[in-house]
């Protein structure tokens, strides 16, 4: 099949198909005699395999590791369990990350009066002002 139907059959885009060949991760499985690329069903589900990995937030390097894994009929689950197992700590790092923005904007969404009033402690916040300090001209 052509990149179009491979990205069909498979849900990623030809573009993406494109550079997942470029970076290595997929080769074709062959060329026509116009240079067009030739899919099969391995490679279509090769990048089912990478879609799916990236929707979990797989980076590509992880992503790489991951279907060299697949790939490797001698591997060890452990070192599948290890690559997961790293990614979940660091989802739940940048998790609490985010939740301490939501809870410092909610803090600062509150203080605000969201009124006809300049006073905003949202900008006041971004521009590194203290509470109560005098305001500084940005525009000067």
């Amino acid at each position: 099949m052509n990149i179009g139907e491979a990205s069909g059959a498979s849900g990623v885009s030809a573009k993406m198909i494109r550079y997942y060949e470029q970076i290595g991760l997929i080769s074709p499985k062959g060329r026509t005699e116009s240079n067009y690329r030739l899919y099969g069903e391995d490679e279509v589900h090769v990048l089912r395999f990478i879609k799916r990995a990236r929707s979990l937030g797989f980076s590509l390097e992880e992503t790489e590791t991951l279907l060299k894994l697949w790939q490797d009929k001698s591997r060890e689950s452990s070192a599948v369990k290890e690559v997961a197992t790293t990614h979940i700590e660091d989802l739940e790092r940048r998790i609490a990350e985010m939740q301490a923005m939501v809870e410092t904007l909610k803090h600062l969404a509150h203080c605000c009066g969201g009124d006809h009033r300049p006073d905003c402690p949202i900008l006041d916040d971004l521009a590194g002002a203290k509470p109560g300090s005098p305001k500084h001209d940005h525009h000067a």
